[in-house]
């Protein structure tokens, strides 16, 4: 049997005097709508993913909003005006906020011949680092970067050809058609990279690739504030009834270490922190404390002859802040909780086993120092946090530390049915591949092949009913 503590699927929370007495002033959320205990906020506007959880001090609020100034901050190329130093040499994007609009996911391509934004390619070779993850290419790294410090007017500033690109990539789709029981077909869509005007030699026929899409970022801190045990628990539970949820341990930069992974696509980054400094060398360029080399394989000489912006170009202070933001960051409440085909869509969904991956309520540690507020805090993001097996056709041919090539993470389910709001995009899964919640549960393969033909057995009622409870969360 399932604990019921960590699997129940009900919405009723344990919240503390303090948070108890805050959510009983008008205007709060309903207590069945809580969807991060007191990290909820009653939003679903278009910034509903990027407000302060409502138990901060006003000195946790300025630091808030000091973070807030580093994810919309602009980086520039020395010795431009108008944003930070430190740009490039190569890069994706010229600031966090392009990739995670509004805190919300990204996009994919519209048409072939448009680059993918707000998403990333991933690369590597056969073989590990020196620390299990994943080789890098020799010629490109870890992450094609298909940006330089050439050619647009505003990163060129009149100066010549600087820094190439890598090259260019695009993304076209390879679609096949999927039948319900009831008749009703749908087409399924999957990526297929295509890469030109490479600057630094042929990929190599044994090149791995993964295209990945730029995830919502809010409420990441109630999931780094779940104890460890509790993760390992879950995966023992579901060994007990022939699941096989399992962690990703992956290399601590900052501590010097293994850890459990719990933020990426296949769980590869240990905590918010090295993923924003993670992030800001792979995606924008920008060296850190913690990784204060700038992304130039030897082969780019442009690249490497590039003077810095500083040393290192991201200093601890904003890094701190920008770490405190994502934490603090508020969790939007459940909405139509009481509606009647919410809650047997809820049923649905609980009867189709998708809660064993997709756990409905976790608690937060009885301390977490980096944000005390955040500790005891009952929420409900539907994550394990574990890897799963999603099958052959999920998979993208390149291990992660302990991830296979077919196993991911169980996406945090909150806050999808205000994503079209918030940032325009109703993409989801690693790659984009899915258009809406109906073609990404017809993707799961694998360990959620039964949930996946429960859900295309089901009468189109009954599958709008579980839809309608997903986009409640």
């Amino acid at each position: 049997m399932l604990s019921t503590r960590v699997f129940a699927a009900g919405a009723a929370v344990a919240l503390c005097c303090g948070a108890a007495a805050i959510f009983a002033l008008a205007g709060e959320p309903a207590p069945d709508t809580l969807s991060a205990g007191a990290f909820t906020i009653d939003r679903a506007d278009a910034d509903a993913f990027i407000q302060p959880a409502p138990v901060l001090t006003y000195a946790q609020r300025n630091v808030f909003m000091r973070g807030r100034v580093q994810f919309n901050q602009k980086w520039v190329v020395f010795p431009s005006l108008g944003g930070d130093w430190g740009l490039g040499p190569t890069f994706v994007a010229d600031r966090c906020v392009q990739c995670h609009v509004k805190g919300g996911r990204g996009s994919p391509p519209s048409a072939a011949n448009e680059q993918p934004f707000a998403m990333v390619v991933r690369l590597s070779i056969p073989g590990t680092d020196e620390h299990g993850g994943p080789r890098p290419h020799p010629a490109y790294g870890d992450q094609f970067q298909n940006q330089g410090l050439q050619g647009k007017d505003e990163y060129n500033h009149g100066k010549g050809d600087r820094v190439p690109p890598e090259g260019d990539v695009y993304v076209d789709w390879i679609e096949h058609e999927v039948t319900f029981t009831d008749g009703e077909k749908v087409r399924l869509r999957a990526p297929r990279l295509r890469f030109e005007n490479l600057n630094f030699g042929p990929l190599g026929s044994d090149i791995m690739t993964s295209l990945r899409l730029a995830p919502p970022i809010f409420g990441l801190g109630l999931l780094e504030a779940i104890p460890e045990e509790t993760i390992l628990q879950i995966a023992r539970q579901q060994a007990q009834i022939g699941f096989k949820g399992s962690p990703n341990y992956v290399w601590d930069a900052i501590h010097q270490r293994v850890a459990l992974g719990r933020f990426g696509w296949k769980s590869n980054q240990p905590s918010v922190k090295q993923q924003i400094a993670a992030a800001y060398l792979g995606d924008i360029g920008v060296t850190s404390p913690l990784f204060p080399d700038e992304n130039c394989p030897p082969v780019q000489q442009a690249c490497r002859l590039q003077p810095p912006g500083n040393t290192p170009e991201l200093v601890q202070q904003n890094w701190d802040e920008i770490e405190f933001w994502t934490l603090a960051l508020a969790v939007p409440a459940r909405r139509n909780t009481e509606d009647a085909d919410v809650r047997r869509g809820e049923v649905l969904f609980r009867d189709a086993k998708c809660t064993v991956c997709h756990v409905p309520t976790l608690t937060t540690a009885k301390q977490f120092p980096k944000l005390e507020q955040l500790g005891e805090q009952t929420f409900h993001a539907y994550t394990d946090l574990l890897l799963h097996d999603m099958g052959d056709e999920m998979s993208d041919g390149r291990q992660d530390f302990q991830a296979s090539a077919r196993e991911w993470r169980t996406s945090p389910l909150w806050g999808l049915g205000l994503s079209q709001a918030v940032s325009g995009s109703t993409a989801m899964l690693h790659d984009g591949r899915a258009r809406n919640l109906t073609e990404a549960i017809l993707w799961h393969g694998g360990e959620a092949s039964a949930s996946r033909e429960a859900f295309r057995s089901m009468d189109r009622v009954d599958r709008q009913r579980l839809l309608k409870f997903l986009e409640s969360i």
